[in-house]
């Protein structure tokens, strides 16, 4: 439900327009570096831009309040929180009766039984990703060794990003993107299938992601229309490296020793200025909706960060859960 994670386990809390969100992080290792400072960096990626994406600004102040003592992480859980500021929650009401389209506004409201907070989303708000981008800055440090980076690479079906936003604000519009990620320097063998395979891992933490709606690994769906002696990758040396890498450095469900590479599709985010034809719930007529308030046009923009965040959070329980089994057959 709200955690994810074997050894390295997550749990995020906290609502969009609630006094708070945050992260409990239990697993990490003791006598890890760590301080607010550690986490600015990727933080500061997630925040918003300029253009195209929400005006809401927060100043999203890392407050470690349990498990760090002197710098070092303890062993025990991990509590960080952040503060919400800036919030705006009139701009909400409205979606209470007339649901926004493509949102989850109707789907939350049914499941709690009309006790969901509604404003800004709540708990299905991407305000929320701020713990796992948290939780990754601390699964990157366990990672010695190994680099994760993410990058946004295309958005509104288009390579020229800044063209693609600018057009869609104009237009009083929305648009998503692609983000690829790899993962350099991870040892053979890493994953436990069948169903901790390390795409299942991956993925599993990625749709958690609010907008993502697609994932492939090394050639993916386009490897479905290829022959074995085009997709194949050939091994070239006793490390495992191959030739090429349609697998996306996953095969079997493990690691095979190259990198390990994949790509993230996210959807337009629903709420947009221009006008769209809804359902007002109380009248069960439909009815125009006009979104007032501040969204992103293209929360992509400021995704990679999360999505990089999510990798690490995925590897780093499979690495921890590896050296465990590592010292149990030694025992």
């Amino acid at each position: 439900m709200n955690s994810f994670g074997t050894i390295f386990r997550i749990h995020v809390y906290g609502e969009s327009h609630g006094p708070s969100v945050g992260v409990i992080i239990d697993g990490c290792p003791p006598g890890v570096s760590l301080k607010a400072g550690d986490l600015k960096s990727d933080l500061d990626r997630r925040k918003p831009l300029p253009t195209g994406t929400t005006e809401r600004k927060e100043t999203d102040i890392p407050n470690i309040k349990s498990g760090v003592f002197n710098g070092k992480t303890t062993g025990s859980p991990i509590l960080i929180e952040f503060a919400n500021e800036n919030t705006l929650s009139g701009d909400y009401e409205k979606f209470r009766s007339v649901p926004r389209p493509g949102q989850a506004d109707f789907a939350a409201g049914v499941k709690s039984g009309g006790f969901n907070d509604h404003r800004g989303g709540g708990y299905f708000s991407a305000r929320l990703t701020l713990g796992l981008v948290a939780a990754g800055v601390i699964a990157k440090k366990i990672l010695k060794g190994i680099k994760i980076h993410a990058e946004l690479v295309r958005a509104g079906g288009s390579d020229d990003i800044d063209e693609s936003v600018r057009k869609a604000v104009k237009e009083g519009d929305s648009i998503g993107g692609v983000i690829d990620c790899s993962i350099d320097g991870l040892p053979a063998g890493l994953g436990e299938p069948f169903f901790n395979s390390l795409e299942s891992v991956i993925s599993h933490i990625v749709f958690s992601i609010p907008s993502v709606k697609g994932i492939e690994f090394g050639k993916g769906f386009a490897s479905a229309d290829m022959k074995g002696s085009e997709y194949n990758d050939r091994i070239v040396d006793t490390s495992g490296r191959t030739s090429t890498n349609s697998c996306g450095g996953i095969t079997g469900g493990l690691s095979n020793g190259n990198r390990v590479y994949f790509r993230t599709a996210m959807r337009p985010p629903s709420s947009i200025s221009k006008p769209q034809k809804a359902l007002n719930l109380k009248t069960g007529e439909p009815e125009m909706l006009e979104i007032q308030g501040r969204h992103d046009v293209c929360p992509a923009l400021r995704s990679s960060v999360i999505v990089e965040a999510a990798a690490a959070i995925a590897v780093c329980d499979l690495y921890l859960i590896s050296k465990c089994m590592v010292i149990k057959k030694k025992n």
